[in-house]
């Protein structure tokens, strides 16, 4: 079931402000791609040992095979070379700023967002004549994702021979994007006014982060439907065109750590709020429908999500991953809801087998916990809620030298349910037990990839029931039963421990659904 995916990564840069950032962002070769960080945990003896992340572009070389192509010009390179010639497994930078810098004696071109876009169209067609390959991995960076999905949304549609909306999918495979503003930058304070103040004035060019300008950029002028001079009633920058770029191809990378970013004189944390990486609110840092994971790093900065090791491993995966994994919550019947007051939250976090991060992670102290929802009046029947989608690679982590390959690939979802007293916005805390768990388990899964025409299989235990370290633990039963008769789906079924039965419902349950990762 293994699949090679080896395209060309182009990288995409965020958002430089005015005049003196463009300059200090031209001098960066690889435009922050080959930043790294180092951390620090407790060893053995309470002594620190270090962890050292080299950066997505070098662990992209050493990890999947990728080089860099340094001669000096990589467009001008790529024009040099016959078609067809470059190798595949390549990583490109997108440097739209170039023309905007003034330190070269170009003059500083202003920078438009559609001119980077119609750029991006160009060098993306570029790429793919010289290597030859099919389509692009495009990895963007905050604005860059909004350069990106310009490309896709205006550009691409506008430019081709047939316009239709979803041209950009013959182009490109998959998009990442790192703590991208997809709904726009909006701030906490000010009920709007600091908005329409950014968006009057354009400070610093951040016009292109309010929804007025997001919309030019954003959308097409094609035969039939032509773009409107002035924003829709309704139209959201975090929706995309349901006939357009599939949003199944698309993994955003979600901040939840707003304390590490420092810009200027000081955490704009404090204008956007702490429900966000720094700058981005977390409910803006996603598309619609497109897959995503929640990691604690800012925006950007020593702590920053780029530079993490959490936000490469979930775009390797998503981009060389065989294997994909929903998780759900079902049979939901929430106990006391009769109780309008007392609301129950969900945190989950996600650990894989061999890596020193967690992948995935929800929870009340950053901001993001997963709300159940209360019964409607049009329910019928047990609800269900989404957990996450992550994705898993057989081939990834490889085993050292001398260590037998790994016969299923393990990950461990922590589920910890909360639950809080409101009334009219107030917190009540008369019963309350602060930072104390209704519910606290780990349900540990071992997925067993198929092979030709055999379905995957899956093992898998909560935490509560196995003796002795989880790394330790060997499933000695038969597989969970496919529930799933589809030849390339396996979907298992595991109930919640009897301890939070009676309050997530007695059917409740959690089921994992794999299908391959094309």
């Amino acid at each position: 079931m293994s699949v090679t995916r080896q395209l060309p990564v182009v990288y995409v840069r965020g958002f430089a402000g005015g005049a003196s950032g463009i300059n200090s962002a031209v001098d960066d070769p690889f435009c922050g791609f080959n930043e790294g960080s180092v951390h620090v945990r407790v060893g053995a003896g309470r002594r620190p040992v270090f962890h050292q992340f080299e950066s997505p572009m070098l662990r992209l070389m050493t990890d999947e095979g990728y080089q860099v192509i340094v001669q000096g010009n990589q467009r001008g390179y790529l024009l040099a070379q016959p078609d067809k010639s470059v190798p595949t497994a390549t990583v490109w930078v997108h440097r739209f700023y170039d023309a905007s810098a003034s330190t070269f004696g170009t003059g500083g071109e202003a920078f438009v967002l559609e001119d980077a876009a119609l750029d991006l169209y160009r060098f993306v067609e570029l790429v793919l004549a010289k290597t030859g390959a099919e389509r692009v991995h495009l990895v963007a960076h905050s604005m860059g994702g909004l350069i990106c999905r310009s490309m896709m949304q205006r550009v691409a549609p506008e430019l081709d021979a047939r316009q239709r909306p979803d041209a950009a999918a013959d182009l490109v495979d998959r998009l990442v994007t790192y703590a991208t503003p997809h709904g726009g930058i909006e701030f906490a304070v000010g009920f709007g006014m600091l908005e329409r103040i950014r968006d009057f004035f354009d400070i610093a060019g951040a016009e292109i982060f309010g929804p007025d300008r997001m919309y030019q950029y954003l959308t097409p002028d094609l035969p039939g439907a032509p773009r409107l001079p002035a924003r829709p009633d309704g139209w959201r920058a975090v929706r995309m065109p349901a006939d357009g770029f599939p949003v199944e191809r698309i993994m955003c990378l979600v901040g939840t750590d707003a304390a590490d970013y420092t810009v200027g004189l000081g955490p704009p944390a404090k204008a956007v709020g702490v429900r966000s990486d720094g700058l981005v609110q977390i409910e803006d840092a996603a598309v619609r429908g497109a897959h995503r994971a929640y990691i604690h790093r800012s925006h950007s900065g020593r702590y920053g999500v780029v530079n993490s090791e959490e936000g490469y491993q979930n775009l390797r995966r998503f981009l060389f991953g065989d294997l994909r994994v929903a998780v759900d919550l079902t049979g939901l019947e929430l106990a006391g809801e009769a109780d309008d007051d007392v609301y129950w939250q969900l945190e989950t976090q996600l650990a894989v087998r061999g890596l020193p991060v967690v992948m995935h992670e929800q929870t009340a102290a950053h901001h993001c916990p997963v709300p159940l929802p209360r019964r409607q009046a049009t329910d019928t029947g047990p609800r269900e809620v989404r957990l996450l989608t992550t994705f898993l690679s057989s081939t990834a982590p490889r085993p050292r030298a001398g260590e037998a390959p790994l016969a299923t690939l393990r990950h461990a979802l922590r589920v910890r349910l909360l639950s809080v007293r409101e009334h009219d916005g107030i917190l009540g805390f008369g019963d309350h037990l602060e930072q104390t768990a209704d519910f606290d388990d780990t349900l540990v899964v071992d997925i067993a990839p198929g092979s030709g025409t055999d379905k995957p299989r899956a093992w898998a235990s909560w935490n509560s029931a196995i003796g002795g370290a989880l790394r330790d633990w060997v499933p000695d039963g038969a597989p969970l039963p496919d529930a799933n008769p589809a030849p390339e789906c396996w979907e298992g079924v595991v109930r919640v421990p009897a301890t939070a039965r009676p309050i997530l419902g007695e059917g409740a349950a959690i089921r994992l659904r794999v299908t391959p990762q094309r």
